[in-house]
């Protein structure tokens, strides 16, 4: 009989309160666990089905006291039914083509990632980051994960989604775009070319981080339908009734990998 060794224990800590970064007058904490290991991946597949995302080699949760505000979101990619809105803006990218790429930083992803930050979260801690903080967000990673380059007919890259390969979907860890170009909507744009991929890939799922409803720039996700939101353990398509109408210019990053 060959010997199998036990399996590590796993260990989770509940982070010190902060400010909600979301709703205001609202108290954040989180409960985070290590991923590593020969299993990493098997993990965190456990943990993102039941709601966890991945920051670097940290899993984590909101577990906020008296507060349900967010709310783990995915897309069944096979059933997803873009409307009149999105099917627009899929049009208006035609040209622009991503490309997977190993997860390896770049200077030109940097560059494109700083000016990002500088206009959309200069306040944000992200914006101070240097290019050894972006390095170690993007390959510091104990999982399959890629990252896509989205470049148009000129070969310019204008935007980047670094994305965690899960073995039921895809999850979008962080994405961020070339400013001024709202009429493209890059930030819908890149969960539209996430889904196709999914699709492709023969995976069921596209996993978006937490819906905040709450949040003008977490709310947009709901308008991906049909969606599937995590409650009480149970992950059950989300209603028409509880996602409202998406606030006006929500479009904007994926969960970032440091703050949601």
């Amino acid at each position: 009989m060959s010997y199998k060794p036990p399996r590590r224990p796993q260990f989770f800590y509940t982070t010190a309160p902060l400010p909600c970064p979301y709703v205001a007058g609202r108290t954040e904490r989180k409960v985070v666990t290590e991923i590593a290991g020969p299993e990493a991946d098997a993990l965190h597949d456990r943990l993102s089905r039941a709601g966890f995302r991945r920051s670097h080699n940290i899993a984590y949760a909101p577990v906020c006291p008296n507060c349900t505000a967010c709310v783990p979101i995915r897309i069944p990619a096979a059933h997803f039914q873009p409307d009149r809105t999105l099917r627009k803006i899929a049009r208006v990218n035609v040209g622009v083509e991503g490309f997977e790429v190993p997860p390896r930083a770049t200077a030109e992803q940097y560059q494109l990632f700083q000016r990002y930050q500088q206009v959309r979260h200069s306040d944000g801690d992200m914006a101070t980051m240097s290019f050894y903080d972006y390095r170690a967000m993007v390959e510091d990673t104990p999982i399959s994960s890629f990252v896509v380059e989205f470049r148009d007919l000129d070969d310019r890259l204008i935007g980047a989604c670094l994305t965690d390969r899960l073995g039921d979907g895809l999850s979008a860890v962080y994405s961020y775009f070339v400013n001024g170009m709202d009429r493209r909507s890059l930030g819908t744009f890149t969960i539209l070319w996430l889904i196709e991929r999914a699709r492709a890939m023969g995976l069921p799922y596209v996993y978006l981080g937490y819906w905040v409803p709450e949040s003008r720039k977490m709310a947009y996700k709901a308008r991906f339908r049909p969606s599937e939101i995590l409650v009480a353990g149970t992950w059950r398509l989300l209603t028409g009734a509880e996602s409202h109408a998406e606030p006006a210019g929500a479009d904007d990053a994926l969960v970032p990998a440091t703050a949601t």
